[in-house]
């Protein structure tokens, strides 16, 4: 087993209970990792042998173009398409964070985790 992490995916998107929010939109950052057997990966050197983090991050900025109200509903999204689109993963797991979010006060994200496995 292995992990492949991707961190810090900057992406502008529209989510939010807020009307505004999905007028105006507003920054995010996407941590993702993922949970995979890279030990024939490691001895072939093949790209087809491993999780292409290419396609994963791919997968974040598609679903996060998605608007939803919630971060939880995206981060679903993005786990179900993983799990779905690379059958090598094993385990998911995401953080998606909003960052300066609208709820009257100094704060610099709102984060939100799930995790998945087959």
């Amino acid at each position: 087993m292995g992990i492949i992490k991707i961190s810090n995916i900057r992406v502008y998107a529209y989510h939010g209970c807020l009307v505004e929010e999905g007028k105006i939109g507003s920054d995010y950052r996407v941590d993702l990792s993922v949970k995979a057997d890279l030990k024939n990966s490691a001895k072939t050197d093949h790209l087809k042998d491993t999780v292409d983090y290419v396609h994963l991050n791919r997968i974040v900025k598609e679903s996060m173009a998605i608007r939803t109200k919630l971060l939880e509903t995206v981060a679903s999204l993005i786990l179900d398409r993983i799990l779905k689109e690379i059958p090598k993963v094993d385990k998911a797991k995401i953080k998606v964070s909003k960052l300066n979010p609208p709820i009257g006060g100094n704060v610099e994200m709102v984060s939100i985790i799930m995790k998945r496995k087959r």
